[in-house]
Protein backbone atom coordinates (compact mmCIF):
# COMPACT_ATOMS: atom_id res chain seq x y z
CA UNK A 1 0.00 0.00 0.00
CA UNK A 2 2.72 2.47 1.03
CA UNK A 3 4.80 1.51 -1.99
CA UNK A 4 1.88 2.31 -4.30
CA UNK A 5 0.88 5.66 -2.77
CA UNK A 6 4.40 7.14 -2.50
CA UNK A 7 4.82 7.84 -6.25
CA UNK A 8 1.65 9.93 -6.20
CA UNK A 9 3.31 12.44 -3.84
CA UNK A 10 6.67 12.40 -5.58
CA UNK A 11 7.91 14.91 -8.14
CA UNK A 12 7.01 12.54 -10.98
CA UNK A 13 3.34 12.26 -10.01
CA UNK A 14 2.21 13.53 -13.41
CA UNK A 15 4.39 10.99 -15.19
CA UNK A 16 3.00 8.24 -12.99
CA UNK A 17 -0.57 9.32 -13.74
CA UNK A 18 0.00 9.45 -17.48
CA UNK A 19 1.64 6.02 -17.46
CA UNK A 20 -1.46 4.57 -15.81
CA UNK A 21 -3.90 6.47 -18.01
CA UNK A 22 -6.19 4.72 -20.46
CA UNK A 23 -5.81 5.13 -24.20
CA UNK A 24 -8.67 7.64 -24.20
CA UNK A 25 -7.04 9.63 -21.39
CA UNK A 26 -3.69 9.75 -23.18
CA UNK A 27 -5.43 10.88 -26.37
CA UNK A 28 -7.13 13.67 -24.42
CA UNK A 29 -3.83 14.84 -22.90
CA UNK A 30 -2.14 14.79 -26.32
CA UNK A 31 -4.99 16.85 -27.80
CA UNK A 32 -4.64 19.37 -24.99
CA UNK A 33 -0.87 19.58 -25.46
CA UNK A 34 -1.36 20.28 -29.17
CA UNK A 35 -3.90 23.01 -28.30
CA UNK A 36 -1.41 24.42 -25.78
CA UNK A 37 1.31 24.51 -28.44
CA UNK A 38 -0.91 26.51 -30.79
CA UNK A 39 -2.02 28.72 -27.91
CA UNK A 40 1.52 29.62 -26.82
CA UNK A 41 2.53 30.23 -30.43
CA UNK A 42 -0.29 32.76 -30.77
CA UNK A 43 0.52 34.33 -27.38
CA UNK A 44 4.18 34.91 -28.22
CA UNK A 45 3.45 36.09 -31.77
CA UNK A 46 0.65 38.43 -30.70
CA UNK A 47 2.60 39.94 -27.82
CA UNK A 48 5.39 40.79 -30.25
CA UNK A 49 2.97 42.14 -32.86
CA UNK A 50 1.08 44.34 -30.38
CA UNK A 51 4.28 45.64 -28.80
CA UNK A 52 5.65 46.67 -32.19
CA UNK A 53 2.27 48.14 -33.18
CA UNK A 54 2.10 50.34 -30.06
CA UNK A 55 5.66 51.58 -30.36
CA UNK A 56 5.56 52.16 -34.14
CA UNK A 57 2.16 53.88 -33.96
CA UNK A 58 3.42 56.25 -31.29
CA UNK A 59 6.37 57.25 -33.50
CA UNK A 60 4.18 57.60 -36.59
CA UNK A 61 1.55 59.77 -34.90
CA UNK A 62 4.30 62.03 -33.54
CA UNK A 63 5.73 62.42 -37.06
CA UNK A 64 2.29 62.96 -38.57
CA UNK A 65 1.37 65.55 -35.97
CA UNK A 66 4.46 67.59 -36.78
CA UNK A 67 3.18 68.48 -40.26
CA UNK A 68 0.01 70.01 -41.65
CA UNK A 69 0.26 68.44 -45.12
CA UNK A 70 -1.32 64.94 -45.30
CA UNK A 71 1.15 63.93 -48.02
CA UNK A 72 4.29 65.25 -46.33
CA UNK A 73 5.37 61.89 -44.83
CA UNK A 74 4.87 60.19 -48.20
CA UNK A 75 7.03 62.77 -49.95
CA UNK A 76 9.78 62.37 -47.37
CA UNK A 77 9.73 58.59 -47.80
CA UNK A 78 9.53 57.91 -44.06
CA UNK A 79 8.43 54.41 -43.05
CA UNK A 80 6.92 53.08 -39.82
CA UNK A 81 6.61 49.34 -40.35
CA UNK A 82 4.28 47.58 -37.94
CA UNK A 83 2.10 50.62 -37.23
CA UNK A 84 -1.54 50.03 -38.29
CA UNK A 85 -2.09 53.79 -38.60
CA UNK A 86 0.85 54.03 -41.01
CA UNK A 87 -0.61 51.28 -43.20
CA UNK A 88 -3.89 53.20 -43.31
CA UNK A 89 -2.00 56.40 -44.10
CA UNK A 90 -0.13 54.71 -46.96
CA UNK A 91 -3.32 53.40 -48.56
CA UNK A 92 -4.99 56.78 -48.29
CA UNK A 93 -1.95 58.70 -49.53
CA UNK A 94 -1.50 56.37 -52.52
CA UNK A 95 -5.14 56.76 -53.52
CA UNK A 96 -5.00 60.53 -53.02
CA UNK A 97 -1.85 60.81 -55.14
CA UNK A 98 -3.51 58.72 -57.86
CA UNK A 99 -6.61 60.92 -57.90
CA UNK A 100 -4.47 64.08 -57.98
CA UNK A 101 -2.63 62.70 -61.00
CA UNK A 102 -5.53 61.18 -62.94
CA UNK A 103 -8.51 63.34 -61.94
CA UNK A 104 -7.14 66.73 -60.86
CA UNK A 105 -9.21 69.86 -60.32
CA UNK A 106 -7.49 73.25 -60.46
CA UNK A 107 -8.59 75.67 -57.77
CA UNK A 108 -6.82 79.04 -57.64
CA UNK A 109 -3.78 77.55 -59.33
CA UNK A 110 -3.61 74.60 -56.94
CA UNK A 111 -4.22 70.97 -57.87
CA UNK A 112 -7.03 69.36 -55.93
CA UNK A 113 -9.56 66.54 -56.27
CA UNK A 114 -13.32 66.58 -56.58
CA UNK A 115 -15.69 65.37 -53.89
CA UNK A 116 -16.40 62.34 -56.09
CA UNK A 117 -12.70 61.46 -56.15
CA UNK A 118 -12.55 61.94 -52.41
CA UNK A 119 -15.16 59.19 -52.05
CA UNK A 120 -12.61 56.79 -53.58
CA UNK A 121 -10.08 57.93 -50.97
CA UNK A 122 -12.62 57.32 -48.19
CA UNK A 123 -13.28 53.81 -49.48
CA UNK A 124 -9.53 53.09 -49.47
CA UNK A 125 -9.30 54.34 -45.87
CA UNK A 126 -12.24 52.21 -44.76
CA UNK A 127 -10.80 49.11 -46.43
CA UNK A 128 -7.40 49.74 -44.85
CA UNK A 129 -8.93 50.24 -41.39
CA UNK A 130 -10.92 47.01 -41.71
CA UNK A 131 -7.88 45.09 -42.93
CA UNK A 132 -5.70 46.30 -40.07
CA UNK A 133 -8.38 45.44 -37.51
CA UNK A 134 -8.63 41.91 -38.92
CA UNK A 135 -4.82 41.57 -38.88
CA UNK A 136 -4.76 42.52 -35.20
CA UNK A 137 -7.49 40.00 -34.34
CA UNK A 138 -6.03 37.18 -36.42
CA UNK A 139 -5.38 34.08 -34.33
CA UNK A 140 -7.42 35.22 -31.33
CA UNK A 141 -9.95 32.47 -32.04
CA UNK A 142 -7.28 29.96 -30.98
CA UNK A 143 -6.93 31.61 -27.56
CA UNK A 144 -10.69 31.83 -27.06
CA UNK A 145 -10.97 28.15 -27.96
CA UNK A 146 -8.24 27.26 -25.45
CA UNK A 147 -9.96 29.30 -22.73
CA UNK A 148 -13.43 27.87 -23.35
CA UNK A 149 -12.60 24.38 -24.56
CA UNK A 150 -9.51 23.41 -22.56
CA UNK A 151 -11.27 22.70 -19.24
CA UNK A 152 -14.12 20.87 -20.94
CA UNK A 153 -11.79 18.67 -22.95
CA UNK A 154 -9.91 17.89 -19.74
CA UNK A 155 -13.16 17.18 -17.91
CA UNK A 156 -14.19 14.83 -20.69
CA UNK A 157 -10.94 12.90 -20.27
CA UNK A 158 -11.38 12.76 -16.51
CA UNK A 159 -14.98 11.54 -16.65
CA UNK A 160 -14.03 8.95 -19.24
CA UNK A 161 -11.11 7.77 -17.13
CA UNK A 162 -13.16 7.53 -13.94
CA UNK A 163 -15.86 5.65 -15.83
CA UNK A 164 -13.28 3.16 -17.10
CA UNK A 165 -11.81 2.82 -13.61
CA UNK A 166 -15.14 2.01 -11.99
CA UNK A 167 -16.02 -0.36 -14.79
CA UNK A 168 -12.74 -2.22 -14.18
CA UNK A 169 -13.36 -2.34 -10.43
CA UNK A 170 -16.84 -3.70 -11.04
CA UNK A 171 -15.45 -6.46 -13.22
CA UNK A 172 -12.70 -7.39 -10.74
CA UNK A 173 -15.01 -6.96 -7.72
CA UNK A 174 -12.17 -5.42 -5.74
CA UNK A 175 -13.31 -1.99 -4.51
CA UNK A 176 -10.14 -1.04 -2.67
CA UNK A 177 -8.00 2.08 -2.66
CA UNK A 178 -5.19 0.07 -4.19
CA UNK A 179 -7.38 -0.75 -7.17
CA UNK A 180 -8.93 2.74 -7.52
CA UNK A 181 -5.96 5.07 -6.95
CA UNK A 182 -4.04 4.52 -10.22
CA UNK A 183 -7.15 4.91 -12.38
CA UNK A 184 -8.45 8.01 -10.57
CA UNK A 185 -5.01 9.64 -10.61
CA UNK A 186 -4.67 8.93 -14.30
CA UNK A 187 -8.14 10.36 -14.96
CA UNK A 188 -7.50 13.59 -13.04
CA UNK A 189 -4.37 14.40 -15.06
CA UNK A 190 -6.63 15.32 -18.00
CA UNK A 191 -8.42 17.99 -15.96
CA UNK A 192 -5.09 19.35 -14.66
CA UNK A 193 -3.77 19.55 -18.22
CA UNK A 194 -6.94 21.31 -19.40
CA UNK A 195 -6.60 23.94 -16.67
CA UNK A 196 -2.92 24.45 -17.42
CA UNK A 197 -3.87 25.13 -21.03
CA UNK A 198 -6.80 27.44 -20.25
CA UNK A 199 -5.41 29.63 -17.46
CA UNK A 200 -2.47 31.23 -19.34
CA UNK A 201 -4.65 31.58 -22.45
CA UNK A 202 -7.33 33.37 -20.41
CA UNK A 203 -4.96 36.01 -19.01
CA UNK A 204 -3.30 36.51 -22.40
CA UNK A 205 -6.65 36.72 -24.20
CA UNK A 206 -8.07 39.36 -21.84
CA UNK A 207 -4.92 41.47 -22.07
CA UNK A 208 -4.74 41.22 -25.86
CA UNK A 209 -8.41 41.97 -26.43
CA UNK A 210 -8.09 45.14 -24.35
CA UNK A 211 -4.94 46.18 -26.22
CA UNK A 212 -6.45 45.45 -29.63
CA UNK A 213 -9.57 47.44 -28.74
CA UNK A 214 -7.44 50.42 -27.73
CA UNK A 215 -5.39 50.26 -30.95
CA UNK A 216 -8.54 49.93 -33.06
CA UNK A 217 -10.17 52.94 -31.41
CA UNK A 218 -6.99 54.92 -31.92
CA UNK A 219 -6.98 53.83 -35.57
CA UNK A 220 -10.59 54.96 -36.07
CA UNK A 221 -9.82 58.33 -34.53
CA UNK A 222 -6.80 58.77 -36.75
CA UNK A 223 -8.78 57.81 -39.87
CA UNK A 224 -11.32 60.54 -39.12
CA UNK A 225 -8.57 63.08 -38.51
CA UNK A 226 -6.71 62.06 -41.67
CA UNK A 227 -9.84 62.31 -43.84
CA UNK A 228 -10.64 65.74 -42.42
CA UNK A 229 -7.16 67.04 -43.19
CA UNK A 230 -7.39 65.67 -46.74
CA UNK A 231 -10.67 67.55 -47.21
CA UNK A 232 -9.14 70.80 -45.98
CA UNK A 233 -5.96 70.47 -48.03
CA UNK A 234 -6.83 68.67 -51.28
CA UNK A 235 -10.59 68.53 -51.90
CA UNK A 236 -12.44 71.03 -54.08
CA UNK A 237 -15.33 72.11 -51.87
CA UNK A 238 -16.80 74.72 -54.21
CA UNK A 239 -19.79 72.57 -55.14
CA UNK A 240 -20.50 71.88 -51.47
CA UNK A 241 -20.14 75.60 -50.65
CA UNK A 242 -22.59 76.43 -53.45
CA UNK A 243 -25.10 73.95 -52.03
CA UNK A 244 -24.75 75.44 -48.56
CA UNK A 245 -25.17 78.99 -49.88
CA UNK A 246 -28.26 77.97 -51.88
CA UNK A 247 -29.74 76.25 -48.84
CA UNK A 248 -29.18 79.34 -46.69
CA UNK A 249 -30.79 81.54 -49.35
CA UNK A 250 -33.87 79.36 -49.55
CA UNK A 251 -34.08 79.25 -45.78
CA UNK A 252 -34.06 83.03 -45.60
CA UNK A 253 -36.82 83.12 -48.23
CA UNK A 254 -38.92 80.73 -46.13
CA UNK A 255 -38.67 77.80 -48.51
CA UNK A 256 -38.15 74.22 -47.48
CA UNK A 257 -34.44 73.48 -47.26
CA UNK A 258 -33.47 70.40 -49.30
CA UNK A 259 -31.04 67.88 -47.87
CA UNK A 260 -27.43 68.50 -48.80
Amino acid sequence: MTTLIQPLFAANAAVYAIQNATTEGKATVIALLVLSLFSWTIIITKFRQLLIARQATKKFLAAYGSTRDPLDIRRKGEEFDGAPAYQLYTRGADELAYQLEKNPVTVKGERRISTASFEAVKVALEEAAGGEAMALEKGMIVLSTAVAGGPFIGLLGTVWGVMSTFAGIAESRAATLTAMAPGVAAALVATVTGLLVAIPAMFAYNFMVTTIRAITQELDGYATRYATQIVHSYVDNRDLEDKIAMALTRSEMGENTPAI
